[in-house]
């Protein structure tokens, strides 16, 4: 990894670059996953790294030689934690001498907004979703990621996103950039896979190495998809006369009980019990994905940036998802996946039917297309250095 000393100049005098990251929990999601590989590019590059959050299960990983954590109820709505936490932010900022305060998400966006004004800190916000604002009370509340001096979108669909729905937020100078988000292609890489491992989660899993696999990841909630993911496998068990697969659908329902019992009901119903399999969680993804000889992602609202279709691609698997947010960037249609109609299980059904009669041959084509697709443009390290090059301009402006 290259070096980018955090060091800039103020009337003459040499001043290290200290950046705060705020975020509610550090999980396994997109937001959390990006926070925390800035965090250590940062302390890598000898910056001063720290990032304050509720807790999450990541937070096992964090390397704290390098990164200061800082433990406060960021994820709280609650307005007088927001007001606690405000509080708590300037003393750390003082304390530490932060000159960047970036916050991941809206409740600890307040803290950090308050807490960057009264301390005269350059304030950045990431904008990671699309946020409901169907009335004016939260679309205001969604409004704080946009009274930064910087705000950043993941995706050129987040970009345009803002641009329509939140004009009326904007400043004058527009200052919004879009930076891609990365992943760890070294770590989503099958040449990595332990075949040891891949054969134990087989067993684990009970999975046939004689059929075609199609792998769903993600939550299960219903814009994912998983409805119509089990409705275009009866499709194409129906109209197909297709039999020779096995589906797995991983994910945690997170509380939903009723959805996931939902979904259950209707495998039930098209007796696909012997076809789909439910796996609650897996500690190595790549491991899950190496599995696979398909990638479904089954969205049938936007994805802010889709990483289950970066990720699959990193991982030399051909991807199919639906044609809407920001899988239509991370996709090169008909080379590295396919896209189809969101909310149209018949022809999700085609796609699944076009892919399992490819050849071994042309699902390794589309597979390297993937990979080279994701190391080109969604690299972590490219997602890191751009942040650190937008802080180094806010603090020299």
């Amino acid at each position: 990894m290259r070096m980018f000393k955090c060091y800039y100049i103020t009337n003459n005098m040499t001043t290290k670059l200290n950046v705060l990251q705020v975020i509610p929990k550090l999980g396994y999601g997109g937001a959390e996953t990006g926070c925390y590989d800035i965090a250590h590019f940062l302390s890598e590059n000898d910056c001063g790294s720290y990032l304050a959050t509720s807790g999450g299960e990541l937070l096992k990983f964090v390397k704290k030689e390098k990164v200061k954590l800082i433990r406060l109820p960021v994820h709280s709505k609650n307005p007088l934690l927001i007001l606690f936490n405000t509080l708590i932010l300037i003393i750390y900022i003082f304390l530490f001498n932060i000159n960047i305060v970036h916050a991941r998400s809206r409740a600890p966006a307040w803290s950090c907004y308050f807490a960057s004004l009264i301390t005269r800190r350059a304030f950045v916000t990431t904008f990671h979703g699309t946020y409901n604002f169907k009335s004016k009370l939260k679309k205001f509340y969604n409004s704080i990621m946009l009274r930064a001096k910087l705000t950043i979108a993941g995706s050129n669909f987040i970009f345009s996103h803002i641009n329509e729905n939140y004009s009326e937020y904007l400043s004058k100078e527009k200052n919004l950039r879009v930076i891609f988000r990365g992943i760890n292609i070294d770590y989503y890489n099958s040449k990595n896979i332990s075949v040891l491992k891949q054969e134990r989660l087989k067993q684990e899993w009970e999975i046939s190495s004689n059929k075609f696999t199609i792998l769903l990841p993600g939550r299960l909630t219903y814009w994912k998809g998983q409805e119509k993911f089990i409705e275009s496998l009866n499709i194409l068990i129906e109209d197909y006369n297709v039999n020779n697969f096995q589906a797995i659908i991983l994910g945690s329902d997170q509380g939903r009980k009723v959805y996931s019992k939902k979904l259950i009901n209707l495998v039930q119903r098209y007796s696909l019990n012997k076809k789909i399999k439910f796996i609650q969680n897996c500690k190595e993804m790549p491991l899950a994905y190496s599995l696979a000889d398909v990638v479904v992602s089954a969205s049938i609202e936007p994805e802010a940036f889709g990483r289950v279709s970066v990720e699959a691609q990193s991982m030399g698997k051909p991807i199919i998802a639906s044609n809407i947010g920001g899988s239509k960037e991370t996709i090169i249609n008909k080379k590295t996946g396919f896209l189809y109609k969101h909310d149209d299980p018949r022809e999700l059904a085609k796609i699944l039917n076009t892919v399992i009669q490819l050849s071994p041959d042309e699902l390794k084509i589309m597979g390297n297309e993937g990979r080279k697709n994701i190391a080109k443009k969604f690299d972590v390290e490219t997602m890191c250095q751009s942040n650190l090059k937008e802080y180094k301009r806010l603090i020299k402006n």
